[in-house]
């Protein structure tokens, strides 16, 4: 299944807030009046609205996640904890967490174009995990500075994670250490997922 390119309204109405995809919110109290007033969601349905939830807010498409859950399965700690750890040091979202891009789908085209800089080379691979004192910069050119700095400008420090350092002035970040599960940047059951994809194999 490919990246999500439908509506994003509709997802957001029926999922929640999803700041890696978009910044619009759902207007709950618009919405009440076409809603049932309750419907009893099955143990399936709420662990695959979990899985929906964290692949759109990632951008990923089916098979990635299905990689990310396996080499975390692999890995010493819990799944679910592990699994959040990998996706949020990914290249295209350390630079929406930085603030150098408005959302994760930003972020990823920013890094494709070849604008991204890794300790002071170009990486162009969105899904490049980033490792502790790793440098995230810009190229120096007036285009590449100018849709960054853009970002940089409309982005609240109280947004930031404790696992980065922005120098917003030279339009760069740091990735201090491996990212603590509480600073996810996403409201997820990251159990549910794994739940979901141990009881399809």
């Amino acid at each position: 299944m490919s990246r999500y390119r439908g509506p994003l309204f509709k997802k957001i109405c029926r999922l929640g807030s999803l700041p890696g995809l978009t910044s619009k919110r759902s207007r709950g109290g618009n919405n009440l009046k076409n809603q049932p007033r309750s419907i009893k969601k099955s143990e399936y349905r709420i662990r695959l609205e979990e899985k929906q939830k964290l692949r759109l807010h990632y951008g990923l498409t089916e098979r990635q996640l299905l990689k990310y859950i396996r080499i975390a399965a692999k890995a010493k700690g819990q799944t679910g904890q592990v699994l959040l750890q990998l996706l949020e040091m990914r290249l295209d979202n350390i630079i929406f967490r930085l603030g150098m891009a408005t959302t994760i789908p930003r972020a990823r085209q920013l890094v494709n174009h070849r604008h991204i800089l890794v300790n002071g080379h170009i990486v162009n691979i969105p899904s490049y995990r980033c490792k502790p004192r790793d440098i995230i910069g810009v190229m120096d050119d007036e285009k590449s500075r100018t849709m960054v700095q853009t970002s940089l400008d409309s982005f609240s420090d109280k947004e930031l994670p404790k696992h980065l350092i922005r120098q917003p002035l030279e339009s760069k970040g740091l990735v201090n250490q491996i990212i603590d599960p509480a600073w996810v940047g996403l409201k997820i059951n990251e159990l549910l997922v794994v739940e979901y994809y141990s009881r399809q194999t």
